[in-house]
């Protein structure tokens, strides 16, 4: 008599490293559960590379260099240009891959492709980008030329909250550049970076320039302490990026680090209020606020907050919640259950400090989803400077809204603030706009558009402790931070010598 065929057991998904053209399997013993946040579940894991594995990498990167930064930028251009048409071939399926471990919707998570793809774009006209200047005749019979040279292994540390979208803020341009990189990205959402680098291998990149590793705090250090790594590109909060800093710089290094945010959008009197209900909608609640760019501030200038709030408050509570591959929702899940807590905790301690919370999306289950990270639409009106869910970054779907008397108060708040990532104003008076982005301490500024993200070929990046570090992100600026400057001063002697010259060199 045949027995019942036991239920076998379905271990997790494994995610591998992506080592010298390869995918590797860790030998830690020490993994990460990585989550399909909708559902609550763990759909696979992915181990976290020891210190050997981190230098491995890196090694693969500094036996690549040689060879790739000989390489014609014409020639790695062409090798975008593919990788280009690579990710337009692959945009859903990158975009499902992102909606199942981060949770955001996936029409949001197509436009982050797009952004992300964007800088590919920039970086295939790196033959233009890479070009120096020269000088004839500087002096008699001397010219002087200068060229852009790469640095080396270069390491990029990224977010959970762009999986796609901030790594290729890094790699495209340093790569293009002629750099070699190791990527670490986010344990959370981590198999999009390893289609991404199967991707640059289709597209014909020679092994070894882009390696990706996984991990916590051990890959960062290794990354951070190595010698052979030049330069280190960091997203994340702010006592991260600034120990990111801190470190790398005293190691020799060269390192951008863009930190945390609490972004304003500030709505004048004459403003049209619908148009600033949907850019503060847009910008609060999209992705769960799960973006450095989201707004989580309103300032309310004039005797407009009660209408805009009551606008506010019957949006904010009809917000579309649920599963970000399913049907055309407006906010998916939080990324962990941990992330959910933390979030909560905030909205529990804006109550406790006297904010009016206006809407309360705590504790919300969705059909079929109950056990989903899910919060919906958070929404507190007369927040104050003092209170905790102003001064710190929640990193989730909750809005404030501070009541202001005038413009001078609103540029004061905003100013005050030890976060100048971005911010926007809506008006109609082009003369005040004209002066809040003149007098404004932030590094994006938005007039009538909520999220002010720069273009590929501008460049991204914050004020005060959003940004340590010289460089932006991407575009000229991130040609300037992957790349040395070289300056070459020539003459060719006619035969004729005059013997050694013992004060500073002029130009006759």
């Amino acid at each position: 008599m045949n027995k019942p065929a036991s239920k076998e057991t379905v271990l997790p998904r494994a995610i591998n490293h992506f080592v010298n053209g390869k995918e590797m399997n860790g030998t830690s013993d020490r993994f990460g559960d990585v989550y399909n946040p909708a559902l609550g579940e763990v759909a696979s894991r992915v181990a976290f590379a020891t210190e050997a594995e981190v230098a491995a990498a890196i090694e693969a990167a500094h036996k690549a260099f040689p060879g790739w930064a000989a390489t014609p930028p014409l020639k790695r251009a062409r090798v975008m240009f593919k990788f280009k048409e690579l990710l337009e071939r692959d945009l859903d399926k990158l975009a499902a891959i992102i909606t199942s471990e981060h949770g955001k919707v996936h029409s949001d998570a197509r436009g982050e492709v797009i952004r992300g793809l964007e800088v590919v774009e920039f970086a295939c006209g790196i033959p233009q980008l890479l070009k120096g200047e020269y000088t004839e005749q500087i002096g008699t019979g001397i010219d002087s030329y200068s060229v852009r040279q790469p640095l080396g292994v270069c390491a990029g540390i990224t977010p959970f909250n762009f999986p796609v979208m901030v790594p290729m803020w890094m790699f495209p341009v340093s790569i293009a550049c002629g750099n070699t990189f190791v990527l670490k990205p986010s344990e959370r959402d981590p198999s999009a970076s390893i289609h991404l680098a199967n991707l640059l291998k289709e597209a014909g990149l020679p092994d070894g320039v882009l390696n990706v590793v996984h991990g916590d705090k051990v890959a960062v250090d290794t990354l951070l302490n190595d010698s052979r790594v030049a330069a280190i590109s960091f997203v994340g909060s702010t006592p991260i990026a600034e120990y990111v800093y801190r470190t790398g710089t005293a190691a020799g290094k060269r390192v951008q680090a863009l930190g945390g945010a609490k972004n304003h959008l500030v709505v004048m009197p004459d403003a049209d209020l619908d148009q600033a209900v949907d850019g503060l909608i847009g910008a609060a609640y999209g992705s769960a606020g799960e973006r450095c760019m989201a707004i989580s501030v309103g300032v309310v200038v004039g005797d407009i907050a009660d209408k805009l709030v009551e606008k506010l408050a019957e949006r904010a509570a009809s917000l579309k919640i649920n599963n970000g591959a399913v049907g055309d929702p407006d906010m998916g899940p939080l990324v962990t259950k941990q992330h959910l807590d933390k979030v909560t905790g905030y909205v529990d301690k804006g109550v406790e400090e006297g904010a009016t919370l206006v809407v309360d999306g705590r504790g919300l289950k969705v059909e079929g989803h109950e056990s989903g990270f899910f919060l919906g639409g958070c929404l507190f009106d007369n927040v104050k400077s003092d209170m905790t869910i102003y001064k710190e970054e929640i990193f989730g779907p909750v809005l404030s809204i501070v009541r202001v008397p005038d413009f001078e108060s609103a540029v004061k708040l905003v100013n005050d603030h030890e976060f100048g990532n971005g911010v926007s104003l809506y008006t109609r008076d082009g003369d005040v706009a004209r002066e809040f982005s003149t007098r404004i301490q932030i590094g994006m500024i938005g007039i009538n558009v909520p999220i002010p993200v720069p273009m590929a070929f501008h460049s991204f990046g914050g004020w005060k402790r959003s940004l340590f570090g010289d460089h932006y992100a991407y575009g000229p600026e991130g040609v300037r931070f992957y790349t040395h400057l070289k300056t070459i001063t020539t003459r060719w002697p006619t035969g004729i010598r005059k013997g050694a010259e013992f004060v500073m060199p002029t130009m006759k």
